[in-house]
């Protein structure tokens, strides 16, 4: 471990120095105007993000979303005047009216950075160690996107070489996510991923000596990261060059990720507010503002002072972002002379488009042969990778059961792993055994553009994952989750892994689209309309699939819409007839329906089964639409899915009845506990006459 780099060729002048002291006046100021917020971090990280953005970053203010571009995370979100405050220096759009209305309603500077809503933010943060997976994942999206385009060119020289720099902070390295993340950093060898450790002992509370004590640069070197430590400058400040160096020296590890381990004061250099857990969460107070803009220079009468020399400074980056954009112009067209077919791939995988006629890959099923829809959803995928390179995924260690993998003798792991289809570029990932990470990663190469990718477990460890969901869908990002083994149907493994609550509580997530398909050719469908939506509708999808077979309808390309007419009622010639009641389904137990249906048809009772894959796809459509299919003085009705009947009840309505499971499941075969349950055609049918009695009160 290096503990103290000694070169540095970093040009560092007085005005250096007054930009970082007035970054941290300003985030004083802002905090101390808003009355709360996050001072103390953003005071001691100032000359960090500084050196990030001004001396280290290739990037442009006048154009944040430029493709060569490093990326920058900020992984401890609460501390979002650290970035904040850099955008506005740096030119990125921000100006000092959107730091005085910090934490506001409507401004562009939040509580905490919001992808989306501010422009030069690459990811939302908050929730403690999602920015650092986030980052893992940029660094994997950058190295299979430089596959995709570019993978004979020497180590950095390729257009597609970037740097994913991050910084992370005590709380980030004690949420377990991180463990899992940066497990997966070092195992993979991303060395284009940079990571800053803000050791400031400090949380809210107090020192970090209640809950934290192990070696940092230990455990990540365990993990496999290169790692090093820098200490203070004599008077408690960052040792600037220090830093540089260090940051420059993980820039040229090219075989691990990097960590940098720098003690610092939070609050610094805040005379009595320093090194203490107040300075966290709260503003520092009116007097204590003043006396710290004193120790800098500052008039403390003057609120935001920025001197027009300091801002014209900081500004000066616009100069040098255009400089590395035009020579990343001109490599970039050196690249596109050279490889023109690769150029016209990457103007299509960048404009968010598909190939042409790339839909006609997709399988169509042979109807009345059973297939579970986790196989049905295998063939889509393989037959979608044929003809979208851009798409990559895998499984957390779960490939087998969930049918995920496009290729299997192309592993994305790095050069050296000993297994024979190892692959740098490859296009299957193996996760491992880290849900979490695996939802935070997949959201980091999303964010980081050019590729599309898909993830898959079972549904009931969609729970592991679910603050990585969350936070997709907050972004509106398309990344597909497959979730296979999405009922009791899955048998003899038990409740542990029975999912009962899942699909109501995922419909729960606004933004996030959940596709549960009754059949193969539903599942088709569903893929179909996933990869439609990739960029004109982005957001999350959670595509829920059976571990037993199912029946295999007709396809029906309204199934895209969500919900749909799969049966209609018939009158007793066989001729079409309005409905007396109407059955929901979804999944594997819209064949309860069908069946269900036959017996009332017998019995005289026109019966409409609608089948609904994704109740978020169908309250799209317009009212006629829905009308159409749910008509409004068709009062009896019958949802049935193997889970809670929570998601229902506003279909159904007050007549209505729900065949559902309202408890968990049991180790048994699957066919035994449908019956146990009471999850059968013969329940359906007896619910279906109830709510009709209920209806022709």
């Amino acid at each position: 471990m290096s503990t103290k780099p000694t070169t540095t060729d970093l040009e560092w002048t007085d005005m250096d120095q007054r930009a970082v002291d007035t970054a941290r006046v300003l985030a004083a100021d802002a905090v101390q105007k808003v009355g709360n917020g996050h001072p103390g971090t953003a005071m001691s990280l100032a000359p960090a993000a500084y050196l990030f953005f001004q001396k280290l970053m290739r990037h442009d203010p006048s154009d944040a979303g430029w493709v060569g571009r490093d990326r920058f995370v900020l992984s401890p979100g609460h501390t979002s005047l650290t970035l904040y405050v850099q955008l506005y220096l740096g030119g990125f759009g921000l100006e000092l009216e959107d730091l005085k209305s910090f934490r506001t309603w409507g401004s562009l500077t939040p509580g905490h950075p919001e992808h989306g809503h501010t422009v030069g933010v690459e990811t939302t943060t908050g929730p403690l160690g999602q920015g650092i997976a986030n980052a893992v994942g940029m660094a994997m999206a950058a190295r299979y996107e430089r596959g995709l385009f570019d993978p004979e060119a020497p180590e950095g020289t390729s257009p597609f070489d970037h740097t994913i720099w991050a910084i992370v902070s005590d709380g980030d390295l004690e949420e377990g996510i991180s463990a899992e993340a940066s497990s997966l950093a070092g195992h993979q060898k991303l060395g284009n991923l940079i990571a800053l450790y803000d050791d400031n002992h400090i949380s809210i509370e107090g020192d970090t000596a209640t809950a934290f004590s192990e070696d940092v640069l230990k455990r990540y070197e365990a993990y496999g990261w290169h790692v090093q430590r820098i200490e203070q400058a004599e008077n408690g400040d960052f040792d600037i060059h220090a830093l540089y160096a260090a940051l420059k020296a993980a820039q040229a590890e090219t075989e691990r990720p990097s960590i940098i381990a720098a003690r610092t004061i939070i609050a610094w250099p805040a005379p009595n507010a320093q090194n203490t857990e107040a300075a966290h969460g709260s503003a520092l107070g009116a007097d204590e503002v003043a006396a710290t803009k004193r120790v800098m220079g500052f008039d403390p009468e003057k609120d935001f002072e920025v001197e027009e020399a300091v801002i014209a400074h900081t500004r000066s980056l616009a100069d040098r972002g255009r400089e590395a954009r035009a020579a990343w112009d001109k490599k970039l067209q050196d690249w596109r002379n050279n490889n023109p077919e690769r150029a016209a791939e990457f103007d299509r995988i960048s404009a968010g488009e598909l190939p042409e006629g790339w839909d006609k890959a997709i399988p169509v099923f042979e109807p009345g042969k059973d297939v579970a829809t986790r196989k049905a959803s295998g063939q889509v995928l393989k037959a979608l990778g044929g003809v979208l390179p851009e798409l990559w995924g895998g499984s957390a260690d779960l490939a087998g059961s969930n049918n995920t993998t496009i290729d299997a003798s192309s592993s994305f792991l790095p050069k050296d792993n000993p297994l024979p289809e190892a692959d740098p570029y490859g296009r299957t990932v193996h996760f491992g055994i880290r849900e979490h990470a695996m939802g935070s990663t997949m959201n980091g190469v999303a964010l980081h553009g050019n590729t599309r990718i898909y993830g898959g477990t079972f549904l009931v460890f969609s729970d592991y994952m679910r603050p990585a969901v969350r936070l997709a869908a907050l972004m509106k990002l398309p990344v597909t989750y497959v979730w296979t083994h999405d009922s009791i149907g899955l048998g003899e493994d038990g409740p542990t892994h029975q999912p009962v609550e899942h699909l109501s509580v995922l419909r729960a997530i606004p933004g996030l689209n959940i596709v549960r398909p009754a059949d193969a050719n539903e599942t088709a469908i569903a893929w179909r309309e996933i990869t439609r939506r990739h960029s004109d509708r982005p957001a999350p999808h959670g595509i829920a699939l059976t571990r037993q077979n199912v029946p295999t309808y007709e396809p029906n390309e309204d199934a895209a819409k969500g919900g749909y007419v799969l049966a209609e009622a018939e009158g007793p010639e066989g001729q079409s007839a309005a409905p007396q009641v109407i059955l929901i389904g979804t999944g594997s137990e819209v064949q309860l329906a069908v069946e269900a249906r036959e017996q009332l048809q017998t019995a005289g009772i026109p019966t409409r089964v609608v089948s609904m894959p994704s109740v978020e796809w169908f309250e799209e459509q317009d009212q006629a639409y829905r009308d159409s299919v749910l008509p409004p003085s068709v009062k009896a009705r019958v949802a049935v899915e193997a889970g809670i009947g929570l998601t229902w009840h506003r279909f159904v309505g007050e007549a209505g009845r729900i065949v559902s499971l309202e408890h968990f499941g049991a180790s048994a075969d699957y066919k035994v506990l449908y019956r146990e349950f009471g999850l059968t055609a013969d329940a359906v049918a007896a619910a279906a006459r109830e709510s009709l009695e209920t209806a022709g009160r």
